[in-house]
């Protein structure tokens, strides 16, 4: 009796395992600028306004509205030179460490579940800043293979190391030129 039951459990194992769907994905860029850290804040930080560093941003409108939990809460609406648009929450701003953390409610990304943050750090030399923007996601498709085109992990990835890495080489532009 002992020998069916594992073989059972062997057999059925491989079946589970498959069975969880995607695996979350995380992408993470950096980018050392000869600015003061403060600097470089002022212009992270400012929510309603990405469009003055990031190269793919045309405008941003902001929202404070109700949250699931009766909070106030700031939501924007990004509007992306492509035509499309991103609808984000903004869930910290932290001034003591220079962190802003966000969440993409919807849009042109092909994610879900997106959680992202900005991070500014003193550099490593003196008069620089070191930018981190980091992001946890999952791709579109969250069911298990066959996965349609570009809903799958490597398209997910791709999509959100180029806008990271635009708007990281941008801001650098930006801030530099201050």
């Amino acid at each position: 009796m002992k020998k069916i039951l594992a073989l059972l459990t062997l057999a059925i194992l491989p079946l589970t395992a498959a069975a969880h769907g995607p695996s979350p994905q995380k992408v993470e860029e950096s980018v050392v600028i000869k600015a003061d850290p403060a600097k470089v804040w002022a212009l992270v930080k400012d929510f309603g306004n990405w469009q003055k560093w990031h190269p793919a941003v045309v405008s941003t409108k902001l929202e404070t509205k109700k949250d699931e939990d009766g909070t106030d809460a700031t939501f924007r609406t990004v509007t992306l030179k492509d035509g499309g648009t991103l609808y984000e929450k903004l869930t910290g701003i932290d001034d003591g460490i220079m962190k802003i953390k966000y969440e993409l409610e919807s849009g042109a990304l092909p994610v879900s579940d997106y959680y992202a943050y900005v991070s500014v750090k003193a550099g490593p030399g003196a008069g620089e800043t070191t930018v981190t923007w980091f992001g946890r996601f999952y791709r579109v498709y969250k069911l298990n293979p066959p996965i349609p085109p570009g809903q799958d992990d490597e398209t997910a990835i791709n999509a959100v190391t180029g806008v990271y890495q635009t708007g990281l080489a941008n801001l650098k532009k930006v801030a530099e030129g201050l």
